[in-house]
């Protein structure tokens, strides 16, 4: 028992070695807009780290650029194929979602005038970015715990240590400061433990609970879903996306129970519960759409979904079928535990982002 233990432990810091390692070759372009030189410079070439964000890849590009670029403020922003990129969406999830047939290097433009604020939300750079992040974090945090003290209560030392280990890749820093969090691995015998656990949760109540500590396990999810066309044979013929009015972002945290006569819950099971819209054979009306994951859901900090989502899904689930799922670039087989993925494909910031392709025919 101690050796498969140790065997899965072992396999879990492969795994998030290369879940930190991960990177996107990018080949960025600059808009022919802000152009001053000829000849017109060079793209730059570079690896953007999977859990990373477009925005702290800025400082370097602009210094590629430098000479070719106009005067005036910077106001720097991405695209792939016309649409504008969110910065606040970790790199390896846009490639991952955007790139049906993974395009290597990823052909980007970068834009250093004409901010699309219609599409985009501000991005103050770094700051920004870090402010996302750490609010996502609490938010996890608070999905899974109840509360979010144990990051209210980091000192600003051990914010800043960890901010900068996310942003340098420093997986063994990450993990000095990420203890102190007390958010330990999702486990499926929550429930079992709620005895024994009880009157301890009572003496301390200020503390936060982790995974399995009584309470049923709740993996906070991010889901991105897109269509394609439901006749294409090869996925990677898919048409490219040119709007987010096309993906429905989706914040749908899953419980885990157990369940008698069950083994281990399946990523099938999970994207069901998840995407209930998808799965049943009749769709659902639009009132019931909007609690098929039960008092779970919640909204993300960076943007809400819109008032017609769940219409759009309603009337997108009488035509639609999962046809790939994606989480860290890998295309997952639908029988694969689900705990085994939350806890070794899951982003730095405790969330696991997955991106569903779904065929839908034409109206």
């Amino acid at each position: 028992m101690a050796v498969a233990h140790d065997e899965a432990a072992a396999w879990s810091e492969e795994a998030a070695r290369r879940v930190w390692g991960g990177a996107v070759p990018l080949q960025v372009h600059l808009h022919d807009a802000d152009v001053t030189a000829l000849p017109p410079p060079p793209p730059f070439l570079t690896l953007g780290p999977r859990i990373g964000y477009l925005p702290l890849l800025i400082p370097v590009i602009k210094a590629h650029f430098s000479n070719a670029l106009p005067p005036g403020v910077d106001t720097v922003w991405f695209e792939y194929k016309g649409l504008p990129l969110k910065w606040y969406v970790p790199i390896g999830v846009l490639f991952d979602l955007l790139c049906a047939d993974p395009e290597r290097p990823w052909n980007l433009i970068v834009h250093f005038r004409g901010y699309p604020s219609e599409v985009l939300s501000p991005c103050e750079g770094e700051d920004s970015v870090k402010w996302s992040y750490m609010n996502s974090l609490k938010e996890a945090t608070f999905i899974i715990t109840g509360n979010s003290k144990s990051v209210m209560n980091l000192s600003q030392a051990d914010q800043v240590a960890l901010w900068e280990s996310v942003m340098k890749g420093n997986l063994d820093g990450y993990k000095n400061v990420s203890t102190r969090l007390k958010l330990g691995t999702f486990e499926e015998d929550g429930l079992v433990r709620a005895a024994s656990t009880e009157c301890q949760r009572q003496q301390s109540s200020d503390e936060p609970e982790s995974p399995g500590s009584g309470k049923p396990c709740r993996v906070p999810v991010r889901l991105y879903v897109r269509g394609v066309q439901e006749e294409l044979e090869d996925i990677e013929d898919a048409m490219p996306v040119s709007d987010w009015e096309n993906v429905s972002y989706i914040n749908r945290p899953f419980e885990i129970r157990k369940v008698e006569g069950r083994s281990y819950t399946t990523l099938e099971h999970a994207l069901q519960t998840l995407l209930p819209e998808f799965f049943r054979s009749e769709p659902q009306h639009a009132e019931e759409l909007g609690s098929a994951a039960g008092d779970l859901d919640t909204t993300s900090s960076q943007e809400a979904e819109p008032a017609g989502a769940s219409l759009r899904e309603a009337d997108i689930a009488k035509k639609a079928k999962v046809k790939l799922v994606r989480v860290q670039g890998i295309e997952l087989g639908m029988d694969i535990p689900f705990l085994w993925v939350a806890n070794n494909l899951k982003n730095p910031e405790y969330y696991l982002h997955i991106c569903v392709y779904v065929g839908t025919r034409k109206q």
